[in-house]
């Protein structure tokens, strides 16, 4: 069932549940596929589904974890260079895993941290956890679009969010 942003409730509740809404359907887009549609690339630049989950992954951890001071797994992959590839011996359930375990720590993150706590991002910038969550929201939806178009070109599938 797809998920709604309250009508009524506060800021971060609000922003959190927007953008768990779309990361859910990140991993609709990939329902019903098998792992070479997964891996497919579907544009010039080798744009694949399991490799926009890859990077999604890495910029939860990025962004909520790390920006805010909290640990991180060690990543098997250099994140500012091959978040976006897919190695032969990446499965898919080890990239889902990882996502699924960033997304927790992301959660944690978000629920632990006031909306005006500051962090240092990754170039050095000083962040609010508010200003993340824009952020992040911002990069999941654009991401989705991408894996949107990427599984229409794969199978012909459609649309912004599970059928309710």
């Amino acid at each position: 069932m797809t998920k709604t942003v309250p009508y009524t409730g506060g800021e971060k509740e609000s922003l959190h549940a927007s953008l768990d809404r779309h990361r859910d359907v990140v991993l609709w887009k990939l329902e019903g596929l098998d792992d070479e549609q997964l891996r497919r690339p579907m544009t010039p630049t080798g744009t694949n589904l399991l490799g926009l989950v890859k990077h999604l992954a890495a910029v939860e951890y990025g962004w909520f974890c790390s920006t805010f001071g909290r640990g991180t797994e060690d990543f098997w992959f250099d994140p500012y260079k091959d978040d976006m590839t897919i190695a032969p011996d990446e499965t898919t359930g080890q990239i889902l895993d990882f996502y699924a375990r960033a997304r927790a720590a992301a959660d944690r993150s978000i629920e632990e941290t006031d909306l005006d706590t500051t962090g240092t991002s990754w170039n050095g910038t000083t962040v609010s956890m508010r200003w993340v969550l824009v952020h992040m929201l911002e990069d999941v939806v654009r991401h989705a679009g991408h894996m949107d178009i990427v599984r229409e070109l794969i199978d012909g599938s459609t649309g912004s969010h599970p059928a309710s």
